[in-house]
């Protein structure tokens, strides 16, 4: 009995004394100091989630292509990428049984709608699901994955602590920096991603937990894989002034390609989410896509890395290896050809992947794209016999930072973490030419990034609007005012004036038997009336009652309720419940209020 006791106070025990660590912290540690330590801890373990996820992706594929031949075409990859999503796909539905796709926009999300909370699992469920995903040859990205499992990283570590959403929100960014820091060991990138793609506002309470949070994660993947970069690289002919012509068409040339990459994986992933309705028919028209393109085009394996590194080292020989177009890899036009083949199906094969059930992101193939895009543009005009001798391997650096840059719609990240990526500091100028370009090409045609547009199309994207950030943070339920007396659509004006004389109010709701809300009665309408006793017995509310210019329902999100008002140029609106019902009045003045609040909680250093 006392060995049950004491088992069952465990617990208790250890929850009694996290909860006087609080209480300790709280009195002894400024929030300031103790969101700094926060980060730290968040930094490492973003950057231990990095390295495992790294290595497990190179563990799995190393022994799915042991075998693998150079030479010739390997039927293997109609077999391996479809084992990887089907095998995803059943861990996510059967083990995780939620939807861990799309995780930057699962973040944005989370930073909008809920808070910045993230379920626990996400901190590990990314990474298995895309391991596999990838180590098997889905065509996506890693980096997704690490943004989300360092996102959720930092917001369970805030709430474990109790911290307020304001302070959570920094966490999330926090773990989101660190994760990109810690995966492509690029600090600065990292913080540049959380301030250009998430949107969070740099401030003095945010930009030291962001750069230790950064610095942190890249330090752990120093340590533990030295310090070489991501991709070799080695300027062997320096950039002239002379070829800036050349690098804004590049910029052009990149922006259209982003818009094209954008279109088709928005196209594909409405396809398999209108089109095909079962997870059987999603995993096999996606596993049939994906596997037809990686037989035809074996750089579409993985993250394709493999081919980034031979591009930028300039041998373009290399992308045919280990296809059954082998023997055709001395002819220049060849080379275009299938160059120019994969960046026009590497948005199909991304897509199919996640749409057939595999986990990853499109950060790693919006770098990729790049790279083939700005190989192919500098290798096509050497070869038209103009004259024209551009360095092929600078233009394929290029093009990685105008692609990332016009795809995600952040040039500063991109410039930055094409620069940590390679050691290609050298090329600073031509990068920020190429990436400006390519960022003003497509927000012509596009104003989200392929992160934001699925939330802006549902009108769930706080980040990117601040005014409309801190209305979505508002709900309806929040501002209700319910002290309006309600009246009988057949009540006289003898009772409607004892009414009136108990009231503090000048509006009075009309409603029936059933609460359904009919009209109202506004004090200024009827004063004209309300003296005349000989008219009590003889005049109904439902005589003299008004109808509401509109009524707000209680689900609606507050921008449309502004909307409303300045529509209707009301200052009182009555709100109802989905049938009908009535429930209170909203005011524009309580609103504001509100909205003063928030913002001022939000924005406060």
């Amino acid at each position: 009995m006392t060995q049950t006791t004491a088992t069952e106070t465990a617990p208790s025990r250890l929850k009694q004394m996290f909860m006087a660590l609080l209480i300790w912290r709280e009195r002894h540690v400024k929030e300031k100091t103790f969101v700094i330590i926060l980060a730290l801890l968040v930094g490492i373990a973003c950057g231990i989630a990095a390295l495992a996820l790294k290595w497990a992706i190179h563990f799995i594929s190393s022994i799915a292509t042991a075998h693998l031949s150079i030479t010739t075409g390997n039927y293997l990859y109609f077999v391996l990428p479809v084992i990887g999503i089907i095998i995803s796909g059943l861990y996510v539905r059967y083990v995780v049984k939620d939807n861990i796709s799309h995780g930057v926009t699962r973040v944005l999300y989370a930073i909008s709608q809920k808070k910045s909370r993230l379920k626990r699992h996400n901190m590990y469920t990314s990474v298995v699901a895309s391991s596999i995903t990838i180590g098997m040859g889905g065509s996506v990205g890693a980096e997704g994955p690490i943004v989300y499992t360092g996102a959720a990283i930092g917001s369970n570590l805030g709430s474990l602590f109790r911290m307020s959403p304001r302070i959570l929100m920094i966490l999330v960014g926090c773990g989101a920096a660190a994760g990109i820091a810690g995966i492509f060991k690029a600090p600065i990138a990292g913080m540049l991603f959380t301030l250009e793609v998430l949107m969070l506002d740099l401030t003095t309470v945010s930009v030291m937990p962001l750069l230790i949070a950064s610095i942190s994660s890249a330090t752990v993947a120093y340590v533990f894989t030295g310090y070489d970069v991501e991709f070799f690289f080695v300027q062997s002919e320096p950039f002239v002034t002379a070829r800036i012509p050349y690098v804004i068409l590049l910029g052009l040339f990149c922006g259209m390609v982003s818009l094209y990459f954008t279109r088709v994986m928005n196209m594909m992933e409405n396809f398999f989410s209108n089109r095909l309705k079962t997870p059987l028919r999603k995993t096999a028209v996606g596993g049939a896509v994906l596997a037809t393109l990686i037989f035809l085009f074996p750089p579409l394996y993985g993250e394709g890395y493999g081919a980034i590194t031979d591009l930028l080292g300039g041998d373009p020989s290399s992308i045919v290896n280990g296809s059954i177009f082998y023997g055709d890899r001395s002819s220049v036009w060849f080379i275009l050809l299938f160059i120019g083949l994969i960046i026009l199906t590497k948005g199909f094969a991304t897509s199919a992947t996640n749409g057939g059930g595999g986990v990853g992101g499109t950060f790693a193939p919006s770098l990729y794209v790049g790279c083939m895009a700005g190989f192919f543009f500098a290798y096509l005009c050497n070869n038209l016999g103009l004259g024209i001798d551009l360095s092929i391997k600078n233009f394929a650096l290029m093009g990685m930072a105008g692609v990332m840059s016009a795809v995600m719609h952040a040039p500063l990240m991109a410039i930055f973490l094409t620069a940590e990526l390679t050691g290609g500091y050298e090329l600073f100028l031509p990068l920020l030419i190429v990436s400006t370009i390519a960022y003003g090409t497509i927000k012509i045609f596009e104003p989200y990034s392929i992160y934001t547009m699925r939330l802006a199309q549902r009108g769930e994207l706080l980040t990117h609007h601040k005014d409309k950030a801190v209305l979505t943070l508002l709900k309806t339920g929040s501002v209700i005012e319910t002290d309006f007396i309600p009246v009988k659509p057949r009540m006289n004006l003898k009772e409607m004036v004892d009414v009136i004389a108990r009231s503090n109010r000048n509006l009075f709701p009309v409603i029936d038997e059933n609460g359904m809300m009919l009209g109202v009665v506004l004090l200024d309408e009827i004063r004209n009336i309300m003296f005349r006793p000989d008219l009590y017995k003889r005049m109904h509310v439902d005589t003299f009652m008004s109808i509401p210019p509109a009524k707000i329902s209680i689900d609606e999100p507050m921008d449309k309720v502004m909307k409303t008002f300045d529509d209707t140029g009301a200052w009182n609106l009555p709100v109802v419940d989905a049938e009908g019902r009535y429930l209170g009045f909203v005011s524009k003045s309580k609103i504001f209020n509100s909205y003063r609040r928030v913002l001022r909680h939000y924005s406060e250093d």
